[in-house]
């Protein structure tokens, strides 16, 4: 076998937790918060005892071959992004080493190598120098990487004037045309409309066949089953699966599944100061029975039991539940902000109550994510919280359903025939 083009050997990333509770504006800033925090100045120079350390990613070891595409995958916090950064000479690692062989060009995060102040041609020259371009290579593929971003009527514009979309947009288009030995993609794609992300996999797909190296951070299992032959699992900073896409999917999910079905209250791994915590929920009927499962079509309640951690009522409650699909899709977000219902004061124990008229899902499992703040501050988030098990019903009042896979969402849908007298035309002066 031909030596990997990347290879990553007992990679780890330490960041220091709480050293810092903002940044200085200038040195006589810095100089004034040292005289008035001793222990600042302490912490700067590593002397007493070391702040709280976390370990973004730890022993993270593996080759990727030339030609491969790769999915890295993994929940929020697992370390994919970080591992990137590290790939692509942005942060350098605490342990360990990672060697690339060959040309690099990375898409991390929105707009990184781009001025808000140039236009969108003159950046378009500035990252492709960046990315290792010649000015004749930019020269050369220049009406291609407009035309690719669809940026044509704002290439004279000055960037500060574009959309997140557009910076996406553009910046794939650069990246894209490097013509890199090895590509790093982040999530970052999941900004562009559903037409550019086709047109950005189909380029990745591109690249592959030429022989070049891609590795893939994404949540799009869909697109991961399609690009990738191999996918390596993150959980916690370290590798946990790594081989078939599909195997190492199933495992992810499965891993996910387990997590759904521990009681809230047991669930360690949540986020936030916890002076609201998710303790419990209840799925309830139309009638407000509790049950096991859900009816499409009828109105149902889901009852988020929660505590506060000192005893006293909460003020200004914020509660988000975010909904997923098969393949951990996101489907819907509700929120209490939506209706601007957010709560002023509730009390220090009990249930917020979600109400869902004529429930429009198809038959399935559906996880869903908790997320609260309280006064601003997240208070409790915890990922893949339970899920919804929902029974087929008679959601058109006809005694039929579209069949299971041909669709998520039940919408209500009427249908008439008008005769083409009834049919007014209209001519349009062009």
């Amino acid at each position: 076998m031909s030596e990997p083009v990347i290879r990553v050997e007992n990679i780890g990333k330490r960041y220091s937790i709480g050293s810092q509770l903002g940044q200085p504006k200038s040195i006589s800033d810095t100089v004034q918060g040292y005289l008035q925090s001793p222990t600042r100045l302490l912490q700067h120079f590593r002397i007493g005892p070391p702040t709280e350390l976390l370990w973004a990613i730890k022993d993270v070891s593996f080759d990727v071959y030339e030609g491969e595409v790769v999915g890295i995958i993994g929940r929020n916090g697992a370390g994919k992004s970080t591992l990137l950064k590290v790939l692509a000479r942005i942060t350098e690692p605490t342990e360990g080493q990672a060697t690339i062989r060959g040309k690099v060009s990375s898409l991390l995060e929105v707009g990184i190598g781009f001025h808000p102040d140039l236009t969108g041609r003159e950046n378009i020259y500035l990252y492709g120098v960046i990315l290792g371009m010649t000015k004749v290579e930019i020269d050369r593929k220049f009406d291609e990487i407009v035309a690719f971003g669809g940026v044509e009527k704002f290439i004279d514009t000055p960037m500060k004037h574009y959309s997140s979309g557009m910076y996406v947009r553009l910046a794939f288009a650069v990246a894209a045309h490097v013509e890199p030995d090895v590509l790093l993609i982040d999530e970052v794609l999941a900004v562009g409309d559903a037409a550019f992300q086709n047109k950005c996999l189909g380029r990745i797909d591109a690249i592959s066949k030429e022989g070049r190296t891609v590795l893939f951070v994404s949540h799009n299992i869909p697109a991961l089953l399609s690009l990738c032959s191999r996918a390596i699992l993150l959980s916690g900073g370290t590798v946990t699966a790594d081989g078939k896409t599909r195997e190492v999917l199933d495992t992810y999910l499965e891993g996910i599944k387990e997590k759904s079905e521990l009681p809230l209250f047991a669930r360690k791994d949540r986020r936030g100061d916890q002076r609201l915590k998710f303790v419990g929920f209840e799925m309830r009927d139309w009638q407000g029975v509790e049950v096991g499962s859900l009816v499409s079509g009828q109105d149902v309640t889901l009852a988020l039991k929660y505590e506060s951690s000192d005893g006293e009522p909460l003020n200004n409650v914020h509660v988000e539940l975010e909904l997923y699909g098969k393949f951990h899709e996101s489907l819907c977000q509700l929120s209490t902000n939506f209706h601007q219902v957010d709560f002023q004061e509730i009390p220090a124990a009990g249930a917020i109550e979600l109400k869902i008229p004529r429930l429009p899902l198809q038959a399935g499992r559906y996880m869903f994510d908790l997320y609260a703040t309280v006064s601003g501050g997240m208070s409790d988030y915890i990922q893949d919280a339970g899920a919804l098990n929902v029974e087929p019903g008679d959601f058109f009042g006809s005694g039929r359903l579209p069949p299971v896979g041909h669709g998520i969402f039940l919408v209500q849908h009427s249908w008439s025939v008008a005769s083409a007298e009834d049919c007014s035309q209209v001519a349009y002066d062009v």
